[in-house]
């Protein structure tokens, strides 16, 4: 066997295993364009806008560790990638700081949930 068919071959067997409903590392940019829109990136921190409408949900994606400032007051349904699930009211002008994680965002909430996000780099670059 070729080295590309025995890595093709392990990486759908890593997909089989991690299922669809997981997301490696996927850049919410990326995974969900419409509603993640990109402000400033440099090499310590990349900032975007989220805008999830009332019903929306962010398919599933990746931060490093990052702070979410929060526009407008709401409530959300965070399900990491290990299956569990978070729900939480956030109030317009509050920031939260988060670990890195994996995760889909649901509103829950009956208004738009926006929000700017600021993700850090390694500042040792």
């Amino acid at each position: 066997m070729t080295k590309v068919r025995l890595f093709a071959s392990s990486a759908a067997a890593l997909s089989i295993l991690l299922g669809t409903g997981v997301a490696v590392a996927q850049d919410p940019v990326k995974v969900d364009a419409e509603k993640n829109k990109l402000v400033l990136e440099n090499d310590r921190v990349r900032v975007y806008e989220v805008k999830n409408p009332p019903g929306g949900t962010l398919k599933m994606h990746s931060h490093p560790a990052h702070v979410v400032y929060f526009l407008d007051a709401g409530k959300a349904k965070f399900t990491n990638a290990d299956g569990k699930v978070t729900e939480a009211a956030v109030k317009a002008g509050e920031a939260l700081w988060s670990e890195p994680v994996t995760h889909s965002v649901e509103n829950t909430g009956t208004t738009p949930l926006n929000a700017i996000v600021v993700e850090l780099k390694d500042a040792k670059k």
